[in-house]
């Protein structure tokens, strides 16, 4: 892709950069975008639910969707490490990736093969992804790259544009939900990492662990193990 046609796109999304209307419809505007100029299989936006799951907004590929599902389902992948380590991630042949070990040949299976994945930042914190793939292996440009941060960059504008304004909408609502829980999810963590000297990631696989077992929400676990460590 050109400077001149990344340029033209976002030009395209240019009145979203002051808009705080109908976020839904302003995401999936730059997830269309976005996959016209890359010209690849798919583009999403995903972001994060009460759990801390990156849960897809707005597609272009079906795709996406066993994308967030194998996501969720391993713990890992392209998108989560973005998130997590807030910087743009790629792998242009997953048949070739020795990351993600158990995402790595579920993701091929279902015609994942190459994928570009930018965090989405919000105070300081990453809130989610936008992501693009291709069914074959596919080598991603510098080019390429800064157009994908360029699009997410427009994107966390978008979403803090709507965050502030006093008629969010049900998408900007729930998502202050989930940054809600986020504070009582990273006290949990944060207190496992002290009293049983596990890292992050996995004081969070224990807190999910036990949502899934008792089918309960992850910010209600969270909220247990601070409630029994301030009576304790």
């Amino acid at each position: 892709m050109s400077a001149n046609e990344v340029r033209q796109a976002l030009r395209e999304l240019e009145d979203l950069r002051y808009a705080a209307g109908n976020l839904d419809e302003a995401l999936r505007r730059i997830v269309e975008a976005t996959h016209q100029l890359f010209a690849v299989d798919g583009a999403g936006l995903m972001l994060i639910d009460p759990d801390q799951l990156l849960r897809n907004i707005a597609v272009s590929d079906q795709r996406i969707d066993d994308l967030e599902e194998l996501q969720i389902e391993h713990g890992e992948g392209p998108c989560v490490e973005a998130f997590e380590a807030k910087t743009l991630v790629d792998t242009e042949d997953l048949a070739a990736e020795d990351r993600w070990p158990n995402f790595r040949p579920a993701a091929l299976q279902r015609g994942l093969r190459a994928v570009l994945a930018s965090p989405i930042p919000y105070n300081q914190h990453a809130i989610g992804v936008v992501v693009v793939f291709s069914a074959k292996a596919h080598p991603w440009s510098p080019e390429g790259e800064l157009a994908l941060v360029a699009f997410t960059d427009l994107a966390a504008l978008t979403i803090a544009n709507t965050m502030q304004s006093e008629q969010r909408g049900e998408l900007a609502s729930q998502l202050q939900r989930a940054l809600d829980a986020r504070v009582v999810i990273e006290q949990a963590k944060g207190a496992l990492v002290a009293q049983e000297g596990v890292s992050e990631q996995e004081a969070f696989e224990r807190l999910r662990r036990q949502a899934r077992s008792q089918r309960r929400r992850v910010v209600e676990v969270a909220e247990e193990v601070m409630a029994a460590i301030r009576h304790g």
